[in-house]
């Protein structure tokens, strides 16, 4: 169009001066200090989230770890966190997700009687519950289960396309069927379920003890966090899955290659 009108004109119609006109021409022509570092830095960031090591699990502190690191670019955690959010890179991470109750809602939380201790001296002592989400094809299933602090065995687990009460009382059923679980402790976060009447009546009635992590602190829960990461890293995150029986294939699958094949620490 600039070769069809004068640059005065259109900077009258566009609402421009010349001289901020040719200022923006500069600074696209002859990018600043800055915009080549960010250029820069960006290339770096997307070099981290191709490291076969990183698998696009790095949100934007390990990132920034990772640029001092290999580079040994000390780069403030805002400016990082600002380039992957112009590069669209987000971390593959779970998100919690918090639920408000009203006042008919009866919920309790108990105290954290495992207290990060994740090993036990014999089956059925101690036990660790959580869910993740599986998100797939535009769609989401929720897989809930149950580890053994003995020897990290996922005991039972349920999937589901609902993230409800029923999935935990399932599993909880799940683990309580073929096991002996009087006496054993039972830890899990604070999410709504595990609060729930519902959940604490369930427990009492096969004689479990229940252990919930501190509010907001997912290292209280850290042994099926792990192993839930370990799933995601080593099977779900590898694959591209487009169907909710491909899923719950992988699921199977990989628990008892978790059980039986994969080594664990002691």
């Amino acid at each position: 169009m600039k070769h069809h009108f004068p640059i005065g004109m259109l900077c009258e119609i566009a609402g421009v001066s010349r001289s901020g006109y040719y200022k923006w021409k500069r600074r696209r022509t002859n990018p600043s200090e800055k915009q080549r570092a960010d250029q820069f830095i960006m290339s770096k960031i997307l070099e981290c989230e191709k490291d076969p090591d990183v698998n696009g699990n790095y949100g934007y502190p390990r990132v920034q770890t990772w640029l001092k690191r290999n580079y040994g670019l000390n780069i403030n955690h805002k400016r990082v966190y600002r380039l992957m959010k112009k590069l669209g890179i987000q971390a593959k991470i779970r998100k919690k997700k918090w639920r408000h109750f009203g006042i008919k809602d009866q919920h309790t939380v108990s105290e954290n009687q495992l207290n990060r201790e994740f090993s036990s001296s014999k089956p059925n002592e101690k036990r660790a519950t959580d869910i993740t989400y599986l998100t797939f094809n535009g769609n989401r299933l929720y897989l809930s289960a149950v580890m053994d602090l003995y020897n990290n065995e996922i005991v039972a687990y349920q999937i589901s396309g609902q993230n409800n009460l029923n999935l935990v009382l399932n599993t909880i059923k799940a683990a309580a069927k073929h096991r002996n679980a009087v006496g054993m402790l039972v830890h899990s976060d604070q999410g709504y379920q595990y609060t729930s009447k519902k959940y604490s009546n369930l427990l009492l009635h096969y004689d479990m003890k229940i252990s919930m992590s501190r509010k907001g602190n997912c290292y209280d829960n850290a042994c099926i966090e792990s192993f839930f990461s370990h799933f995601k890293t080593e099977c779900f995150y590898r694959k591209v899955f487009t169907e909710k029986s491909s899923v719950i294939d992988a699921v199977e699958r990989y628990i008892w290659y978790y059980n039986h094949k994969r080594f664990q620490k002691n």
